[in-house]
């Protein structure tokens, strides 16, 4: 397998980490799909930007939705 692949592959783990964190597991994909859709149109900066990475940040450091243990200290590579 190239690095690329193995990029693109561990990418892809991590975003399914993260909808399993919200407790997302049982959504529907086009619910899930348009969510991400409105998110990417959140500019950068905004405060609405910044009250969502706030409220993401503060998740990572409680116990997750899934009722999984806490974040295993990567919240580092995402930001």
């Amino acid at each position: 397998m190239t690095a690329d692949r193995k990029n693109e592959a561990r990418e892809k783990f991590r975003l399914g980490a993260i909808v399993v964190r919200a407790g997302l597991t049982k959504a529907d994909r086009a619910f899930l799909l348009g969510g991400f859709i409105e998110l990417a149109r959140v500019t950068p900066g905004s405060a609405e930007h910044r009250r969502l990475r706030d409220i993401g940040e503060e998740a990572f450091k409680a116990p997750a939705l899934d009722g999984g243990s806490p974040g295993t200290g990567e919240t580092a590579e995402w930001h």
